[in-house]
């Protein structure tokens, strides 16, 4: 029986390979997906995710996870991902953060995603931090 790490690699390669049917495989059927930071993105179902990912394998047609890092529980994996493609427009597609899979028996059953647009142009830590204190909004 293979760890929760193996069955999160298989999604990621799955995923890289453009094969939507193998990452169909690596979820159970009512699936729930959470996004702690933007609570409305929940969903629950791999109705969604065929969804989701039929539209992203086909308007990013060079779509890729790369793992930056792993770790493993009885019955959890967390990836460190680099999430990278040209979007349809031509602009760039380039997020990165935390996903925990929760996979009690070879497939995932839940998972929380904390993933971010990487920000090159944005401001430095003395200015994020005026943010975060109310000293400087985010507009600003």
């Amino acid at each position: 029986m293979a760890g929760p790490l193996a069955t999160a690699e298989r999604l990621v390669r799955a995923t890289n390979d453009h094969d939507l049917e193998g990452m169909l495989a690596c979820f159970e059927r009512d699936y729930r997906s959470e996004q702690p930071a933007h609570p409305a993105r929940a969903f629950q179902g791999i109705d969604q995710v065929r969804k989701n990912w039929s539209a992203m394998l086909e308007a990013v047609p060079d779509v890729r996870w790369e793992i930056l890092g792993s770790a493993e529980t009885a019955d959890s994996a967390w990836l460190e991902l680099r999430l990278t493609g040209t979007q349809a427009d031509g602009s760039t597609l380039h997020e990165i953060g935390v996903v925990i899979f929760g996979v009690p028996n070879e497939r995932i059953a839940w998972a929380r995603l904390y993933l971010e647009d990487v920000d090159e142009d944005g401001w430095d830590i003395d200015a994020e931090v005026k943010r975060m204190t109310g000293e400087r909004s985010a507009d600003a």
